[in-house]
């Protein structure tokens, strides 16, 4: 058992939390079988976690033109930008899991420039990242470079909307220290050393 606290502040109870929410926060229980230390965090705020649930649902796993695994790629890129341990933790591993591809995981952790993208992913992740550094840096000649590599104008939108989400995690996140579960560095992680060259 790990006794060490998750945030900065006081973490509720599950059973302090209104009914709804303790019935969305169980479903965690049964896939990934753990409820992310995040949500717990957020039963502070129990309004605040209900909307953060909702947005959150939205746009991970919402109707888009970015594949899930995209989205998942401009998580970990802007995580990797706010230096946010929570977040690449978390998202690392949903990315091992969505891509099937845990070197594609720690390239975008470390550097999404090392890793070998498309030319439409690696527009999209200059423009995640841009926006995280500098977002008043962000122009015209951005969105142009996007629906050139054949992204739409709802696609677009798509990513800005999650590179601006995981700016405002990771610096909650940040802010609050807090602390993902044990259970995503394990997530995705098959033993391979047998296949690998020496």
């Amino acid at each position: 058992m790990n006794d060490t606290p998750i945030s900065r502040l006081p973490v509720p109870a599950l059973e302090s939390l209104p009914d709804d929410l303790q019935a969305r926060l169980a479903r965690y229980l049964e896939k990934p079988g753990f409820i992310p230390n995040v949500l717990r965090a957020f039963g502070l705020r129990p309004a605040q976690l209900r909307a953060f649930m909702d947005l959150y649902d939205e746009l991970m796993l919402g109707d888009s033109e970015l594949s899930k695994t995209e989205r998942e790629m401009i998580a970990v890129t802007v995580s990797a930008a706010n230096h946010c341990y929570y977040c690449l933790t978390s998202h690392g591993a949903a990315l091992r899991v969505r891509s099937g591809d845990p070197v594609l995981a720690d390239q975008l952790a470390a550097n999404y420039r090392v890793a070998a993208l498309t030319p439409r992913q690696r527009a999209m992740l200059d423009l995640a990242h841009k926006l995280t550094l500098d977002a008043t840096a962000c122009g015209e000649e951005d969105i142009t470079r996007l629906r050139e590599h054949g992204f739409s104008d709802a696609a677009i939108w798509d990513i800005v909307a999650i590179a601006a989400f995981y700016n405002f995690t990771n610096r909650l996140s940040n802010a609050l220290d807090l602390r993902p579960n044990r259970e995503y560095h394990f997530m995705a992680r098959a033993d391979r050393a047998a296949d690998e060259p020496r």
